[in-house]
C-alpha cells in the first residue's frame, strides 16, 4: 500500500496544505491526475475548488468524486486519490452509502496512492472511534477503510498543566478508548504526517507522535521515526 496520511490540512500560520506540499509532490509523482473525495464538509463544489486550486498550484489534475455509480467509476480509473479533511462521521456516512468505501479499499490494497488528511487520515483507522469530531450524521457503520490496523487520532493535543479547563485531556479519551478496545492510538500533532510504502512506516513533519497502547503508557515517537512495527508485518 502506498499511503500518505495528514493529521491536518493546515498549520497555523501557514497556508492550505503548505507545511506538506513537498512530501505530497514526491508522494503523487510521476502521477498528474488526482482524484478528490469531499464528502467531509457540506459545501462539496467550494471544498474541491479550493482542493483543485491548491493541487493545480503543485502541478497536478484534479477530478471531483461523487456519491453514484460515476463515483465508483471514478475511482476505478484514478491514478491518484485524496480523501480531504472535515467531520468524519459525515466522511464515513458518505463512503459507505455510495460504495466508494468498498471501491477505494480495493484500489489501494492494488497499489493506488491514497492521499490523506484529517478525517481522510481518520478513516483509514479500523474504525472511527478516536474522531474529535461530533457525530452530526449516523454512519451504517463505525467501521472505516481499515488501510492500517491502528487508530489515529488527528490533531492530537498534549495534556496542558497551566489550563483551567476540567473537562478530559485528549489522553484521557485516548484511555477511556482502551478500557473498551485493544487498537493502539497514533496521536498524531498538527504539522505531522505517517508515510506507508508497503511494509514501511516512517514518521514525518513537526514536531512527532504520541503512541497510545493498551496498559502501557504512552510513548513519544520524533519525525523520521520508524514505526513499520504498527503495521504488525503487513504488506
Amino acid at each position: 500500500m502506498n499511503l500518505l496520511l495528514l493529521s491536518n490540512s493546515t498549520t497555523w500560520g501557514r497556508g492550505f496544505l503548505d507545511h506538506a506540499a513537498e512530501e505530497i509532490v514526491r508522494f503523487l509523482s510521476p502521477r498528474r491526475r488526482v482524484l478528490f473525495v469531499p464528502f467531509a464538509i457540506h459545501d462539496q463544489a467550494a471544498y474541491a475548488e479550493k482542493v483543485g486550486g491548491r493541487l493545480a498550484d503543485l502541478g497536478f489534475e484534479v477530478d471531483r468524486a461523487t456519491a453514484d455509480g460515476q463515483g465508483i467509476r471514478a475511482v476505478e480509473r484514478a491514478e491518484a486519490i485524496f480523501v480531504g479533511g472535515g467531520n468524519t462521521f459525515r466522511l464515513l456516512d458518505g463512503l459507505l452509502r455510495s460504495g466508494l468505501a468498498e471501491a477505494i479499499m480495493q484500489r489501494v490494497a492494488a497499489g493506488m496512492p491514497y492521499l490523506g488528511a484529517s478525517a481522510g487520515t481518520g478513516v483509514t483507522s479500523p474504525t472511527l472511534k478516536t474522531t474529535n469530531d461530533m457525530p452530526i450524521v449516523r454512519p451504517p457503520s463505525f467501521g472505516a477503510l481499515g488501510l492500517v490496523p491502528f487508530q489515529f487520532n488527528c490533531h492530537y493535543l498534549d495534556p496542558d498543566p497551566s489550563s483551567r479547563h476540567m473537562g478530559e485531556t485528549r489522553e484521557l479519551r485516548i484511555r477511556e478508548f482502551h478500557e473498551e478496545n485493544e487498537y493502539p492510538v497514533l496521536g498524531l500533532r498538527e504539522g505531522t504526517w505517517v508515510l506507508r510504502r508497503g511494509s514501511q512506516l516512517t514518521l514525518g513533519g513537526e514536531p512527532g507522535a504520541r503512541l497510545f497502547r493498551r496498559g502501557a503508557e504512552p510513548e513519544e515517537f520524533l519525525p523520521g521515526a520508524d514505526l513499520s512495527f504498527l503495521l504488525g508485518g503487513g504488506a
